[in-house]
């Protein structure tokens, strides 16, 4: 069971960082310095959001989301079920999300760095040491700050990325999980034989 949750690490952590680097290329290559610049506090953003969720899940318990659920609050099922997989949610938000957030912001600063130097007319060194100095201080200021918000505000948190996967993973109707947990084999009111 074990393998099959390396493998699909293994892979979605391909397809982000594919998608990510495409889009930081395409967007990095064709569009001006405004743009670029924006793109790169787009990934650092992500960085520190999904990092912030990351330890909001792993922080956050199933009690206060019990009652939310019985109270029909929207998306507290869903937040019920990334806190009962918190070692995969993190994972895939920590080391999947956030790591390759991490390498793209680097390449993206790299390349806005050349911007920056044809722009101002300075040396790239001191562009690229610019950036890359001013990418980890946000990156790393972010989430030392977001993990003592994720700690403290765990549950509205995980309860905020229920209301958003509740948006594009439509729920169950209690009464069909239920037949399928208890095996009932009832067909249109009757008995199968």
């Amino acid at each position: 069971m074990q393998y099959k949750w390396i493998i699909k690490i293994t892979l979605s952590s391909i397809v982000v960082s594919c998608v990510f680097l495409l889009l930081s290329d395409t967007v990095m290559l064709s569009s001006g310095f405004v743009l670029s610049a924006v793109l790169l506090f787009i990934f650092v953003a992500i960085g520190v959001a999904f990092d912030i969720l990351g330890v909001a899940v792993t922080s956050s318990g199933e009690a206060p989301l019990h009652s939310m659920a019985t109270r029909r609050v929207k998306g507290a099922r869903h937040a019920i079920t990334i806190v009962r997989n918190a070692d995969k949610v993190s994972s895939f938000c920590n080391d999947v999300v956030g790591d390759i957030s991490g390498i793209v912001s680097g390449s993206a600063a790299a390349a806005l760095a050349s911007k920056v130097a044809l722009r101002l007319k300075i040396e790239d060194l001191l562009a690229t040491l610019a950036l890359t100095v001013l990418v980890t201080a946000l990156t790393i200021g972010g989430k030392a700050c977001g993990k003592s918000i994720a700690i403290q505000k765990s549950t509205s948190i995980v309860l905020l990325a229920g209301k958003v996967l509740a948006v594009f993973k439509r729920e169950q109707p209690k009464r069909d999980r239920q037949s399928k947990k208890s095996g009932d084999t009832k067909v249109k009111g009757r008995e199968r034989r």
